[in-house]
């Protein structure tokens, strides 16, 4: 990188970090923080759903995938995405929305105590944030990775740069400095991504590179499904990400809590999935054009994105390509880092911790702050330890853990909004998370040379199975539950932000 790249990569850290000082003045307690006190535009929350949904493990896990196994990279990843925002747009995008609007509460999963009880909310708390932790940690080790490629920083260094001015932006500002990053990212990211594309073509030849390529590119390059990544495996994976993509991870969840109303909601998650379907091939073109201009020298074939780029761009360009690296990675690691804020601070402390209970404003949103910092931290320090043998790499933390560990989490947190479910209590809830938290150790860890579609579908698979069985083989009915489900699934009024109001049977 030459002194005009380093130029533009410090110049946009400079403008995320004045964005979260902005940011700061829309932030005046808790509801302001984690969920933008549902003043945010359906179209910014779309965007902001979207930017959070991928980062730099794109440019460094899948672009390996694009470059050995061909468009199987597209058509198994964001196009199930893309398919998966779509079903949970009409299914739990309204009724997301109306957790904030109709029972006033800040965090996803504030309204388990009333939907079943605290060890259920307390158990998918503790296990989603313990998750999380993992995950995001994979995520600054695949832009650090990267970063390592263009720069030489060594990855310590590169984590602790990367996270601490996240840290900056998305503490000092919340939701708001999540969403207005996440805009300005996509801007970048937008620039970026043409100029790569633009880039690769002309050294394909002109245009028609764009569909004469593929009779130069190693065979099976424009098969939809290759290698370990099946029909088997894209029908998995549309299931899991249909939960994932729609709330189950907590920070898009958030997005769709932050509108206005439910129709808004709806909006937003159309728009993100409209983004989706088209985007992604813009990006992956390159990578998959890759083995054509530049050849891997690791294993999974992770670094041909940044050796590609190292290859054909100007400086200047250089430093906007690495600029939308980070801005993928930023903008998923913050909105996690929001989320699980907001789940330690409204769910976990208040459990644990009576002081907690009666924090005033100020108090609630310096814990809020807190909590972020400390969640960061952990994950930059698991991002260290991505590579060892517990992990097994990035993209296998990508894949395998989160893929295995969102159904336990986000089963009976979104089934238990729908009202076909309303017979699935507590018992229901924590059978079915603990039964999918086992099924995610067998295959992975237990059994040896598991198949890796059956590793990511079967503990999304037996949560599901298991929830749905018990509600109906044990039933546990409740007036208060059956009220609960009528507010959250009752017509659309077009209300806006109720701002901390109680939770039935809640604190």
């Amino acid at each position: 990188m030459s002194s005009l790249d380093w130029a533009v990569l410090i110049g946009y850290f400079g403008v995320m970090v004045a964005i979260g000082v902005w940011s700061h003045r829309r932030v005046a307690d808790v509801g302001d923080f984690f969920t933008a006190g549902g003043r945010m535009p359906w179209w910014l929350a779309g965007v902001s759903h979207h930017m959070s949904g991928y980062s730099a493990v794109m440019f460094t896990g899948y672009a390996g995938i694009a470059y050995q196994y061909g468009i199987t990279s597209y058509v198994t990843w964001a196009f199930p995405i893309a398919v998966g925002i779509a079903i949970g747009a009409r299914l739990f995008a309204g009724r997301l929305n109306r957790l904030r609007s109709r029972l006033g509460v800040a965090s996803p999963l504030e309204y388990l105590k009333s939907r079943y009880d605290l060890r259920t909310q307390q158990a998918l708390a503790w296990s989603g944030v313990l998750l999380k932790i993992v995950d995001v940690g994979a995520k600054w080790a695949a832009i650090t990775t990267l970063l390592s490629v263009f720069t030489g920083i060594p990855l310590g260094q590169g984590i602790l740069v990367t996270g601490a001015i996240t840290g900056v932006y998305c503490t000092v500002g919340g939701l708001w400095a999540d969403a207005l990053t996440e805009l300005g990212q996509f801007v970048i990211q937008l620039l970026a991504g043409v100029a790569m594309l633009v880039t690769v073509v002309r050294a394909l030849g002109g245009v028609s590179g764009l569909w004469t390529v593929w009779d130069r590119l190693p065979d099976g390059h424009a098969q939809p499904t290759a290698g370990p990544y099946t029909v088997t495996f894209l029908l998995a994976y549309l299931f899991i990400k249909t939960f994932e993509y729609s709330g189950g991870m907590w920070n898009q969840a958030q997005r769709y809590m932050a509108t206005r109303d439910a129709r808004s909601a709806r909006r937003s998650a159309l728009l993100s999935a409209g983004l989706w379907l088209v985007w992604p091939a813009v990006l992956f073109f390159p990578m998959w054009a890759a083995p054509l201009l530049v050849t891997s020298g690791r294993p999974d074939a992770s670094d041909a994105y940044a050796l590609l780029a190292e290859r054909l761009l100007p400086h200047g360009l250089l430093g906007l390509v690495v600029v939308g690296f980070f801005s993928h990675t930023m903008a998923m690691c913050s909105s996690d880092a929001n989320a699980i804020a907001a789940v330690f601070t409204r769910d976990i402390a208040p459990a644990v911790s009576a002081r907690a209970r009666a924090w005033s404003h100020r108090a609630g949103l310096l814990a809020a702050r807190l909590s972020t910092v400390c969640f960061l931290a952990l994950s930059m320090a698991i991002a260290t330890q991505v590579d060892s043998p517990a992990f097994k790499g990035i993209i296998t933390v990508v894949i395998t853990w989160v893929a295995g560990l969102v159904g336990p989490v986000s089963i009976p947190f979104l089934l238990g909004m729908v009202p076909a479910f309303r017979r699935s209590g507590p018992v229901a809830a924590l059978v079915s998370w603990a039964a999918g938290l086992f099924a995610f150790w067998l295959t992975d860890y237990g059994l040896a040379d598991v198949p890796l579609q059956i590793q990511i579908v079967a503990p999304v698979a037996t949560s599901l199975v298991l929830f749905c069985v018990l509600g109906l083989v044990r039933p546990e009915p409740s007036a208060e539950r059956d009220a609960l489900l009528a507010r959250i699934n009752g017509g659309d009024e077009g209300a806006g932000a109720v701002r901390e109001t109680a939770v039935p049977g809640g604190r």
